[in-house]
């Protein structure tokens, strides 16, 4: 079934130790569409400026990422700068012109109103729920991601999206903040006693949490001895996860289960180099190879 994906695009500056990107393609909705785009042909709304090169829309079309709802207007386009130091759990926002993103408010094409997978990336709420009153029938799995400043701002609104999803991503620091509990169990409970079925916390490096109301699921990250760049890890999670479970014939645990191992290997990929550079080369063989290596490393008989 197909896949919409709202979210931001970019273009990011990025500092660590080692080297500096300039101007390197980025977004919430980039790095979500070229994680799912390995899985399902992703339909892509967001907003650029003018100034937006114009072969990042050229190699997204070759990625499997349909543009009809992407617009270009006159103006900047979004801009961030983060730096990152030798701990890559944490960063630094620099800068942040939002440009033509600020006054984006989401149009869905008429061809994406009968998607049957709706990804909410971490725009306003109040234009998640928009989006969600411009499909034509309730897609069968609507999953959405927020950020802290949104919890902070806006949790009222926030609220009132997590009652009309089925997924929520979101990280561990966001899930104790909006639950106001420490232990992430807890957490994920009073999450979705808001509203979601599912929620699936991300925890970096020590991987991620599934719950749902009757069973719970656990990954460990991939072992990766150099992380290179984390910016948009967590949108890769989760657009390979939503890119491999809008492809199944049935949702079950275990298609969800598997969804969640392909999101953290599509995730660790990402964070090997800058911005959506380990996805210009990588096939989708690699990652089915990367989804054996962690099913095998992670193995244990039954006693």
């Amino acid at each position: 079934m197909s896949l919409v994906a709202v979210g931001s695009i970019a273009l990011d500056t990025v500092i660590n130790p080692f080297k500096k990107a300039v101007d390197a393609l980025g977004g919430s909705g980039t790095y979500f569409s070229y994680a799912a785009s390995y899985f399902n042909k992703v339909k892509l709304v967001g907003v650029v400026g003018k100034d937006f090169p114009g072969k990042y829309l050229i190699e997204m079309k070759k990625r499997n990422v349909e543009l009809t709802g992407l617009e270009i207007v006159k103006g900047p386009t979004f801009r961030w700068t983060g730096e990152y130091k030798f701990d890559m759990n944490v960063r630094e926002t620099k800068n942040l012109a939002l440009g033509v993103f600020a006054d984006f408010k989401p149009v869905l094409p008429e061809s994406y109103k009968k998607a049957g997978y709706l990804f909410l990336g971490n725009i306003h709420p109040a234009l998640q729920l928009d989006v969600l009153k411009q499909m034509y029938v309730r897609p069968a799995l609507v999953a959405c991601d927020t950020i802290d400043f949104y919890i902070k701002t806006d949790l009222q609104k926030l609220l009132k999206v997590l009652k009309r999803v089925d997924i929520f991503f979101v990280n561990d620091s966001e899930a104790r903040e909006i639950s106001g509990v420490s232990n992430l169990i807890t957490a994920g409970k009073k999450l979705m006693q808001l509203g979601p079925k599912m929620v699936v916390i991300k925890k970096g490096e020590h991987g991620c949490l599934l719950m749902t109301s009757s069973w719970k699921f656990s990954a460990p990250a991939y072992p990766l001895e150099n992380v290179f760049d984390p910016t948009g890890a967590g949108d890769s999670f989760a657009g390979g996860f939503m890119g491999y479970i809008s492809t199944v014939k049935k949702i079950s645990k275990d298609e969800i289960k598997r969804a969640l191992i392909f999101g953290t290997v599509t995730a660790s990929y990402c964070v090997e180099d800058f911005s959506v550079n380990r996805y210009r080369t990588l096939k989708k063989a690699q990652i089915v190879g990367r989804f054996k290596e962690l099913k095998k490393i992670t193995h244990f008989e039954n006693i």
